[in-house]
């Protein structure tokens, strides 16, 4: 029974609902209709492009942004876990160390700490080879106890083994600069460190017993381990006793910093935030401007699908005007071409979503076709000019590194890129379909 407010009717939650869905059926309908009367036109053409840019565009950007984030995820996972840790603590007394471990062992968010020594050397190799580094004391059990370290310190020859007496362990970076292999030993010449140790030796001679490889060449190139038992030793008296702490969640620093701060108020605690944050916001800054510049796809689209709705609108004045008459209203004759531009959008946007996906996803085979390609067609110019310097032309070994590093895809990122898409078409059809409201039924019907 319908109920009535002041002798007028009023409409229940039930024949509200059933008022919606009779208008979205008579918009599909409607859309349905205008689709197939198009489908050989000039309409049709422009609805197809619209829809294969869109399709493209989700597919690059989605492929775009998984390949960068492999290649900045690679940096700041070896960062993370090789060198600057989630959070550090500096200035730990004896009476702290009790603490300290309490607080870790209790704290849920906390994986593992490791206590180091850190010092900066000049190292002496085979025929004198000279190089610089840091030198940094841990436990010889780090990879049991640290399964991010040891996730991503890969071994290239030997182990890591610091249990051996002066044993050091070198990025391939450092030995290949200091033409040293496994079994060869190295001479700390000048090391930083107290008054109590002298700053330039002959005698600090350590055995490489392994040598490591991260994903970011910067640790490759400036790393180097040995026994966090040898760091007082070599390093002085006065040398400081570092933790590094690392998180299940790195989002989390502050909230642990916070509580740890409470429990050891005299030490020095900083967040992985505070260590390279200029290659940090550089790689953000990167990424961004990255997404921008992809981003102008949709623009171009999104310009191309309010032509086309334009000129859609203008053709159906006659159809507009008919269905006014009949007492369509306005907004809602304009969600009939609003709902077009959904439909080209979504038919763009889930198309692009699979292929870039199935992209990311073999994004190795696609490198190593590059590759292939690009070789191939170096050689046939090559044989075409020049045919003898042909056994000089060899395969760019970049985009083997290339291949080798694993996209990374981010749910969060593939949806907003794939809204965006469809978002892109409605903000298009909204656009160019606002002239249906500022057309007059008498006034077309004259005109025809």
């Amino acid at each position: 029974m319908e109920k009535k407010f002041g002798g007028k009717p009023l409409k229940t939650k039930t024949g509200l609902v059933s008022d919606i869905l009779a208008s979205l059926r008579w918009m599909l309908f409607v859309s349905r209709r205008f689709s197939r009367v198009d489908r050989k036109g000039r309409s049709a053409v422009t609805s197809f492009l619209a829809s294969l840019g869109i399709c493209f565009g989700v597919m690059t950007l989605i492929t775009v942004i998984s390949v960068m984030n492999g290649f900045q995820m690679s940096f700041i996972d070896a960062i993370m876990e090789v060198s600057s840790y989630h959070i550090r603590v500096e200035g730990v007394s004896d009476s702290d160390i009790e603490n300290l471990d309490r607080f870790c062992a209790s704290e849920k968010q906390v994986l593992s700490y490791t206590p180091f020594y850190e010092a900066q050397s000049l190292m002496v190799g085979k025929n004198t080879k000279q190089t610089a580094a840091l030198i940094r004391a841990v436990p010889s059990n780090i990879c049991e106890a640290d399964a991010g370290f040891s996730r991503e310190v890969s071994m290239l020859s030997g182990n890591f083994d610091l249990a051996t007496p002066h044993a050091i362990v070198l990025g391939v970076g450092v030995a290949r600069s200091l033409g040293v292999r496994v079994g060869n030993t190295v001479n700390l010449y000048a090391l930083s460190g107290g008054t109590d140790v002298d700053l330039f030796a002959s005698d600090r001679i350590f055995l490489v017993t392994g040598i490591f490889r991260t994903g970011y060449e910067d640790i490759n190139s400036a790393y180097a381990f040995i026994n966090v038992d040898d760091g007082p030793t070599y390093f002085g008296k006065d040398a400081k006793l570092m933790y590094g702490i690392k998180l299940s969640d790195k989002a989390a620093d502050s909230r642990i910093i916070a509580k740890m701060s409470a429990e050891l108020p005299d030490c020095k605690i900083q967040s992985w935030k505070n260590y390279n944050r200029s290659f940090f916001g550089a790689l953000r800054v990167e990424k961004n401007m990255l997404m921008l510049l992809v981003f102008l796809i949709f623009v171009v689209v999104g310009i191309n699908i309010f032509n086309g709705m334009r000129r859609i609108v203008y053709e159906r004045r006659e159809e507009i005007s008919v269905m006014s008459a009949c007492g369509g209203r306005g907004p809602l004759i304009q969600s009939i071409f609003i709902m077009q531009g959904f439909l080209i959008g979504f038919f763009g946007a889930v198309p692009g979503l699979v292929l870039g996906l199935l992209l990311s996803v073999r994004m190795d085979v696609v490198f190593m076709l590059i590759s292939k390609i690009v070789y191939f067609g170096q050689y046939f110019v090559v044989m075409l000019v020049n045919p003898q310097n042909a056994i000089y032309v060899k395969e760019n070994i970049m985009f083997l590194l290339y291949s080798r590093i694993p996209p990374r895809l981010i749910p969060g990122e593939i949806l907003m890129i794939t809204i965006f898409g469809i978002f892109s078409s409605l903000l298009a059809s909204w656009t160019a379909s606002r002239g249906v409201l500022k057309m007059t039924v008498a006034e077309v019907m004259r005109d025809e």
